[in-house]
């Protein structure tokens, strides 16, 4: 029985090449708290590990539709599958600094154990400023 595949070894290869390309760093933001001392706590985020992702502003008809009904989460982030990115992440993309909330959890989409391409994606908003609390 003959095995046939839905592209080339070739197709593949582009793909994974144009996936490589988009990828840019990436830094996770960790929170942690300390006294404030006047006997309260205050946040403070420092800069965590980083990793390659790219992300993907959807700009779609719906998305637009969506984000004037309040929904916020209109970029797409792709990483390798050994990045796990999990609902209410947040990371920063080096280039511009641009910080994004993850709205998904990575577990969620990732490709196959037996797929050639090594992926995970997550939805994320992208945000002013580190959150307060």
């Amino acid at each position: 029985m003959a095995v046939r595949f839905w592209c080339s070894v070739n197709e593949v290869e582009k793909a994974m090449s144009l996936l490589s390309e988009a990828m840019e760093p990436f830094r996770y933001i960790d929170k942690t708290t300390q006294d404030d001392g006047y006997g309260g706590v205050e946040t403070v985020w420092h800069p965590g590990a980083g990793f390659d992702a790219a992300s993907v502003l959807n700009n779609s008809m719906e998305a637009r539709r969506a984000a004037k009904e309040g929904v916020t989460s209109l970029y797409t982030i792709t990483t390798s599958k050994s990045v796990t990115l999990m609902h209410g992440d947040i990371i920063r993309r080096e280039s511009d600094g641009q910080l994004f909330r993850v709205t998904s959890n990575g577990t969620d989409a990732k490709t196959p154990p037996s797929a050639v391409l090594d992926m995970r994606s997550v939805t994320a908003e992208a945000l002013d400023s580190l959150p307060q609390s």
